[in-house]
């Protein structure tokens, strides 16, 4: 190892120390912060972010990294892309100001604050005018740092390298013809009943299951803690310590089981990333949608699925007698699975749920290239809804406020929870062909062989390959929308 390349390893774990404790300071916001706090959460933030905008711009790092990736030839292939990222993400941080970056966090803050004001009271106005500042700075942040074809482009990149308008107008029109087509016939079907999940389900009993849930998926409680926030949301400051989130309502069994599932998901993928790449890029995960290909397929492809009832169903009924009493295994798995338009996309189901996508895709795209006018959202929101699930949207909190992500200025985010699912079910598909009894041993319990597979396929990469390529090392080929429709069609097929 270079001495060159020690001395930036020494500063990018220094770089990566300042940001956890940034963004602990952000999950206390979320979790603990009392509301009076903001003000100066806001301050503190903004202070931490320019230190560490700093850090990643100054010429003396800027010099390092550039003799390092003139040289990079001389490095191991490890070595090689950590410089590569490192290159990559000072090129981008370059283009900001350090006023921009303290503006940008101020904003995102003031957001954030108004976001939660809003939802509490019910009332997008409160909402309306630091989210019209959002989008002006995501605007500016896209020229800033340059594009081809589309401004939507250059945010897509922060969150999915790779990405571009143009493969995912492809993917979407996919979703259009052979997604919406698929769900047109079943809800034609009879429907199946779920009505025993809106019962009044005990908010400790509950919080009491998911936790049960989690030790069974495998998350390690020695190394995490789950806690209640608004929006659920997993979050990580090393592989020994990842955090996860989650609501319990009760009278919706599900907000809680899946929100806990879900973030489990995305909570054994980061610690699952070797410690010995901590404070390097490639001890980061590859993507935003492989890192929701994660929690979608423990939610969906394993927590959706008949094998992982048959081992956990008799659990849930001894613990909650009453709201099952006269609920077999099989009318749970038709329940938990069916078909039915939600205003809420975090509580809809898995084929709708990209509705709620495309919708914010569309719009995402339409604020970025000034096509549309955010202070007309409210209004775009409620008329996508009526057009692609024919809902009326009643109020502005199951509406246009019920998503966190815009007001953390994370534009370009949504598209990859789509990707995210669509990735999952190829995922899935390769494990139940290198695993063969995959299923039974679920179906008895042993989630462990899934999680070993997860861990030496993905996990243990970290940022070390492109999404397609990872997609293509694990799978034999790139992204493939056909195996979501083959998966969707067999279990459908069943159910419905």
């Amino acid at each position: 190892m270079s001495n060159s390349y020690k001395k930036y390893l020494e500063h990018n774990r220094k770089h990566t120390d300042l940001e956890f404790a940034t963004a602990l300071l952000h999950w206390d916001k979320e979790v603990y912060q009392p509301t009076k706090g903001n003000r100066f959460r806001a301050q503190q933030l903004s202070t931490l972010s320019a230190i560490s905008h700093e850090m990643m711009t100054n010429r003396k790092y800027g010099k390092l990294i550039e003799d390092l990736f003139k040289n990079k030839k001389s490095l191991s292939p490890a070595e090689r892309r950590n410089v590569e990222l490192s290159h990559k993400n000072y090129i981008r941080n370059k283009s900001f100001s350090e006023k921009f970056v303290i503006r940008r966090s101020q904003a995102i803050s003031t957001a954030f604050d108004a976001w939660i004001k809003a939802r509490a009271a019910n009332d997008w106005t409160i909402y309306q005018k630091p989210l019209e500042n959002i989008v002006k700075i995501k605007r500016e942040e896209a020229k800033l740092v340059g594009f081809k074809k589309h401004p939507y482009n250059a945010l897509l990149e922060e969150y999915e390298p790779g990405a571009t308008v143009g493969q995912l107008d492809k993917l979407f029109s996919d979703v259009r013809r052979q997604l919406v087509a698929f769900v047109a016939e079943l809800r034609k079907k009879k429907q199946v009943d779920d009505q025993f999940l809106y019962k009044k389900w005990n908010k400790d009993k509950q919080w009491n299951y998911g936790l049960d849930i989690l030790k069974k998926m495998g998350y390690d409680f020695e190394a995490g803690r789950q806690d209640i926030s608004e929006h659920p949301f997993t979050i990580s400051f090393s592989p020994e310590d990842v955090r996860v989130t989650t609501r319990v309502d009760e009278k919706n069994f599900g907000n809680m089981l899946w929100s806990c599932i879900h973030e489990g998901g995305h909570a054994l993928y980061e610690q699952g990333i070797p410690t010995e790449a901590y404070g390097t890029p490639i001890g980061n995960a590859v993507s935003l949608a492989i890192h929701e290909s994660q929690s979608r397929l423990w939610e969906n492809n394993v927590g959706r699925a008949l094998p992982f009832w048959k081992a956990n169903f008799k659990t849930l009924k001894k613990q909650f007698p009453k709201q099952l009493e006269g609920i077999s295994l099989q009318k749970f798995y038709k329940g938990i699975n069916k078909i039915t338009p939600s205003p809420i996309r975090t509580e809809s189901d898995e084929l709708h749920y990209h509705f709620h996508v495309l919708i914010r895709y569309e719009i995402e795209k339409g604020l970025v290239e000034d096509s549309l006018n955010p202070a007309e959202l409210k209004t775009i929101w409620n008329d996508r809804y009526q057009e692609y699930l024919g809902l009326e949207i009643k109020d502005d909190k199951t509406g246009i406020l019920q998503d966190i992500h815009w007001s953390h200025g994370s534009i370009g985010y949504f598209p990859t929870y789509s990707l995210g699912s669509f990735y999952a079910a190829q995922f899935y598909a390769q494990a139940k062909k290198d695993i063969p009894n995959l299923e039974e041993k679920i179906s008895k319990g042993d989630n462990q062989l899934l999680l070993d597979w997860l861990r030496k396929n993905i996990h243990q990469h970290g940022a070390r390959y492109t999404p397609n390529a990872l997609c293509k090392r694990v799978t034999g080929e790139t992204l493939n929308f056909k195996y979501f429709m083959d998966y969707v069609k067999e279990k459908y097929g069943g159910i419905y």
